[in-house]
């Protein structure tokens, strides 16, 4: 991994985490689940995992995307993976544009890494690949396609990111 000694992963909550509970009949976001992919994958580099919050991206604020940035500042990783719900990873990555010198990819899935038919751990590991390889910025990896925040857009009807309309 050519410069990237550590990578920094940090955990916002999302479908991605999500646990369906058949009492309730209902979706949570549970215990984060990257760890167990990544050492599914059995990857090659040291991690850092920081669970920093358990929030349906909808539910994420401003004072969330403040801390999110903070705890990317006050760490001495230049690589940074954050797991994200969909709706607002967006807005997240373009509140992140402050801190240029990283290279910091968001993803998550459409679907509960739980699930069988999940696309979580192919977008983590697009993530994984774009880490390592993208200019310094931020960047968002969705449905195998690594994006500029300023140029997508969650498309809820077709459930994927695609280039924004002009």
């Amino acid at each position: 991994m050519s410069d990237m000694d550590r990578l920094l992963v940090i955990t916002t909550g999302g479908t991605i985490d999500k646990v369906y509970f058949d009492d309730k009949s209902d979706y949570q976001v549970g215990d984060p689940q990257i760890s167990e992919t990544l050492k599914a994958m059995n990857v090659a580099f040291e991690y850092e995992v920081i669970p920093l919050m358990r929030k349906d991206s909808l539910h994420l604020d401003g004072e969330d995307r403040a801390l999110i940035a903070e705890t990317i500042a006050d760490h001495e990783a230049r690589h940074i993976l954050i797991t994200h719900g969909t709706d607002t990873m967006v807005e997240t990555a373009l509140s992140l544009e402050g801190l240029r010198e990283r290279r910091i990819v968001l993803t998550g899935a459409l679907h509960p890494a739980k699930f069988r038919d999940s696309d979580a751990i192919f977008n983590i590991g697009c993530a994984l690949g774009a880490v390592q390889c993208v200019e310094p910025g931020v960047w968002i990896t969705m449905n195998g396609r690594v994006w500029d925040p300023r140029r997508v857009v969650k498309n809820v009807d077709r459930n994927r990111f695609e280039a924004q309309p002009d």
